[in-house]
């Protein structure tokens, strides 16, 4: 299969049959601070296409701020229950409105009640408000829709690289790296 994209979602849908994990679509995200170190921390995978790997975030959080310093991303994903582990390395973009609308409307109401109710990776003074804030945030919009805040949407990473690692028990994983060039996508396999 010479379509990275193609191969990852099919690798994605097969993870998700009978997968035990409680965060079926949990990837690896990791940015580059201020400083040029990089920050991972794992995040709800939305959609993958030709244009790239979807996941939702506040605009104004930390990785968020990485991003709009750095755009270079990376996302890694490591499926145990079947072996397969997926780095994908690109540049974020912003996703248009009309989308993180429509992810909007696909979180459960409790989440949008939190992602309304707080500030992400901003400091907290008690433990104590993060239920006083949820549930001021109920009372707030009791039987009513819960719009979408404006510093909450979503990024796409357009990918420049896709590798591929298919774990095997004689440690002689087979590896396939794709990279993007001249609007093409190019197989290199790597040793072990």
């Amino acid at each position: 299969m010479d379509n990275p994209i193609i191969k990852f979602e099919s690798w994605w849908h097969e993870a998700l049959v009978n997968c035990p994990l409680r965060q079926k679509s949990a990837v690896c995200v990791s940015t580059i601070d201020r400083d040029g170190f990089p920050s991972g921390r794992f995040v709800d995978l939305k959609s993958a296409s030709e244009k790239g790997f979807v996941f939702c975030s506040y605009y104004d959080s930390v990785k968020g701020k990485h991003i709009a310093h750095n755009s270079k991303t990376a996302m890694t994903i490591w499926w145990d229950h079947v072996g397969y582990q997926i780095r994908v390395v690109g540049t974020a973009e912003v996703i248009t409105d009309v989308e993180a609308d429509v992810f909007w409307q696909t979180r459960s109401r409790s989440a949008q009640l939190t992602t309304t109710a707080f500030d992400q990776s901003e400091p907290l003074v008690a433990e104590d408000d993060l239920t006083t804030r949820l549930q001021d945030a109920s009372t707030s919009f009791a039987e009513q829709p819960i719009p979408r805040p404006n510093n909450w949407g979503g990024y796409c990473i357009a990918p420049v690289s896709i590798e591929f690692l298919t774990f095997r028990e004689s440690r002689l994983h087979l590896r396939e790296l794709f990279k993007y060039k001249d609007n093409g996508w190019f197989k290199q396999l790597l040793q072990p």
